[in-house]
């Protein structure tokens, strides 16, 4: 069992920089990711990064990279998603999750991850 705990979002100006937090406790394995989406209002979650766990390995939604900085503490077990240069389209509520099995081809796949946060509210003004 993994149990992951979100922190770090708020109200934000549109060019500003966020950084939220995802704290993961419980085993991961070796083919083992976490991943961050977002869900804004009336629109379904999409994919914004994820990571292996073990290697680090990183990967990005195309609207997000280059903005977007997904990184781990690995003496915190803490994964990290930088957002910079945010824009109003990037309100939302911020999930942490993990996988037990993460690979390219299943990062941005809901159904990929087993374990999920409660989520963080991140308000972008305009």
């Amino acid at each position: 069992q993994v149990q992951l705990v979100e922190s770090g979002g708020g109200l934000v100006q549109a060019g500003g920089s966020l950084r939220v937090s995802c704290a993961v406790s419980g085993r991961m394995f070796s083919n083992s990711g976490v991943g961050w989406f977002r869900q804004a209002p009336g629109k379904e979650r999409e994919n914004v990064a994820a990571l292996r766990w073990i290697g680090g390995h990183t990967y990005y939604g195309n609207s997000m990279k280059g903005r977007f900085t997904i990184s781990k503490d690995n003496a915190k077990n803490t994964v990290y998603l930088q957002m910079n240069s945010l824009r109003p389209e990037d309100t939302g509520v911020y999930y942490c999750a993990a996988a037990d099995y993460l690979s390219g081809s299943s990062y941005n796949t809901l159904g990929a991850y087993d374990y999920w946060g409660q989520g963080t509210q991140v308000i972008v003004s305009s």
